[in-house]
């Protein structure tokens, strides 16, 4: 089949990865033949795939062939980008007679692929269809070649029979196709996400309350998930969530219920979660009596998550923010996103970029650990002691076991840990 794929989201470059390795044509329309932004470049898998696409002659740049002579047109542009999505659909149906095929994987909003499928001309076998954006960075290429469940809103048999033949590959090891209205499955995605941030409020604020009661969460979370209704997914309690997709799902789905019931159960979750993002600040300012002026601090853990390359809505920039209006010099280390934080900040004269993790504890008064990215997790506490001036950690993730710290001589912070 002949694809095209509008936009530069990583959902957008994923499905041009797969699709075009299992014998598609697959156009990119309006950008480069790779990804440029760095957080797009380091997901596991992707550029492999897609220079094998490109030299295998599967993978075409919209300026080597008309993006409008594809049979199927794959959007995964922008959030709130309905305007230019609106004139790309209504662009194909007025050049195309025949049978047309849209598959939706934007974050519009409830009822816009409704929208975009009054642009098309329905008699002539034109459809949208909606198939929510499930991947999270660091594992998307896995989890689009072997999806669980595959939800797809759509209400045409025609259009649905398409989709199906063209997503075959990546569904014939027992995935679940969840058929619904392309409005149901737009909330579907919108609900979804909304549970997960209420899981992750909840925790941390369970751990607020562990800090004042005198107990471990660590340990409470162990006891939780082994009731099977609660289960152990997304009760990690840590410094906030970020991402910038993931906030706008959450905020698109807050103003809908406060628009239209006047709840405001999301809009506190937003707000106590930007709350939360500032708790290793405050853990630490706490420990120096609120004076870190000229005090030189580390921090491991840059990106909102750990796989990903981007500080978007990431607690690392409240924390800095903080830091830097405290008069505090920071060294900073990140294994991926150090370069998106740059973009950010910029050179100043209170931030240190270091390439190593060690060199970034060089000399500090506290280490913060924001991301829990793998190679933080055993580290070589020896040299750590060696190196810092003051042995302090605040663990913005629980990774560490206060015991073994503890033992080994230093102070230890975490979120909801005072039982230790």
């Amino acid at each position: 089949m002949k694809i095209c794929v509008w936009g530069d989201e990583l959902a957008g470059w994923v499905a041009t990865a797969h699709l075009a390795g299992y014998g598609n044509e697959v156009i990119k329309a309006g950008s480069a033949l790779v990804p440029a932004e760095s957080a797009i470049r380091i997901e596991p898998g992707l550029m492999e795939r897609i220079e094998q696409g490109i030299a295998a002659g599967r993978i075409r740049s919209s300026e080597e062939e008309d993006p409008f002579s594809a049979e199927i047109h794959w959007l995964a542009i922008g959030p709130g980008e309905l305007e230019a999505a609106s004139e790309i659909v209504a662009h194909l149906s007025a050049v195309h007679q025949g049978a047309l095929l849209v598959v939706n994987q934007s974050n519009l909003g409830t009822g816009a692929s409704d929208e975009l499928q009054a642009r098309l001309e329905q008699s002539r076998n034109q459809h949208v269809v909606y198939l929510p954006d499930m991947l999270q960075g660091g594992q998307a290429m896995r989890q689009f070649a072997q999806p669980e469940v595959l939800l797809v809103g759509c209400e045409s048999e025609s259009a649905g029979t398409m989709l199906t033949a063209l997503m075959r590959p990546f569904t014939r090891e027992g995935t679940e196709v969840r058929l619904m209205s392309r409005r149901e499955a737009e909330f579907t995605k919108f609900a979804i996400t909304g549970m997960l941030a209420l899981r992750l409020g909840y925790i941390n604020e369970l751990a607020m309350l562990a800090d004042h009661v005198g107990v471990d969460i660590e340990t409470v979370r162990d006891g939780m998930s082994t009731d099977q209704r609660v289960g152990p997914h997304y009760l990690s309690p840590g410094c906030g969530f970020g991402g910038h997709h993931f906030t706008q799902y959450i905020e698109g789905l807050a103003g809908l219920l406060s628009k239209t019931r006047g709840s405001t159960l999301l809009e506190t979750v937003l707000k106590q979660n930007e709350q939360h993002k500032e708790l290793p600040f405050r853990k630490l300012w706490q420990h120096y009596r609120c004076n870190l002026q000229g005090r030189r601090i580390a921090i491991w853990g840059l990106a909102f998550k750990p796989g990903v390359a981007t500080v978007e809505s990431a607690p690392s920039l409240r924390v800095v923010d903080a830091l830097l209006a405290q008069g505090a010099i920071i060294q900073l280390h990140d294994p991926e996103a150090l370069e998106d934080f740059r973009f950010h900040y910029g050179e100043q004269q209170q931030l240190v970029y270091c390439d190593k993790p060690y060199d970034a504890v060089d000399g500090v008064d506290a280490l913060l650990l924001l991301t829990a990215w793998p190679e933080y997790w055993s580290p070589n506490y020896t040299e750590l002691r060696r190196l810092m001036r003051d042995p302090v950690i605040v663990d913005g993730r629980n990774v560490y076991d206060p015991h073994l710290l503890h033992d080994l001589g230093f102070t230890y912070y975490g979120v909801g840990r005072a039982g230790h």
